[in-house]
């Protein structure tokens, strides 16, 4: 299902999407040393025998990047793939700065966008996990009912209120494909 980009811009405003973290990984295909890192820096956490990495926090973008000795990075807490990107590309910098040896650019990869929406209408979880494939609906463990797609392949949580909760996600215009299916799913079951 191709979505227009006017299409997928007024699906994200209509629902209020709004994206909450996005996890980026990257790689430098080299070790690093840490103790080299810690000891240069002083806005870091490493504390070896709780955490095998480093932990460098960036006010702008906010983020916290993990940093591990094989030159691998997670980035989190960025509100957008570019956020993410420019996080680990501004770390990467600063271990420039301080004599650290990066051999070749890195290879960004986005893992994981988190984003929340709202349907604008209270939904009847029970009925529709009754209806609707691939969802599941347990209250007395958890309040939402999860729903599963295979495509776009992320998961959405889907509470009473009609707030969504999608996880999974690896480029923005799954998100609006997600929450665009599934408000046609369940106009198409009569719950919206």
């Amino acid at each position: 299902m191709e979505l227009s980009k006017e299409e997928i811009e007024r699906i994200v405003k209509e629902a209020e999407v709004n994206i909450e973290n996005v996890v980026a990984s990257a790689s430098l295909d080299h070790d690093i040393n840490l103790t080299a890192i810690a000891t240069a820096l002083d806005d870091i956490e490493y504390e070896p025998e709780q955490f095998p990495g480093v932990v460098y926090r960036l006010d702008d973008p906010k983020t916290a990047t993990l940093i591990f000795s094989s030159g691998k990075f997670v980035c989190t807490g960025a509100k957008s793939p570019e956020d993410a990107k420019r996080a680990i590309m501004k770390v990467v910098e600063k271990l420039k700065e301080i004599g650290i040896d990066i051999r070749s650019e890195p290879k960004i990869e986005v893992q994981n966008i988190v984003a929340s929406a709202n349907l604008k209408a209270s939904l009847n979880l029970n009925e529709i996990a009754l209806q609707l494939e691939n969802s599941e609906y347990e209250p007395e463990q958890f309040p939402g009912l999860i729903y599963r797609l295979d495509d776009p392949k992320v998961v959405l949580l889907l509470f009473g209120s009609g707030k969504v909760v999608c996880t999974g996600a690896k480029k923005v215009d799954d998100i609006a494909r997600a929450i665009y299916r599934v408000i046609s799913d369940l106009r198409d079951l009569g719950q919206m």
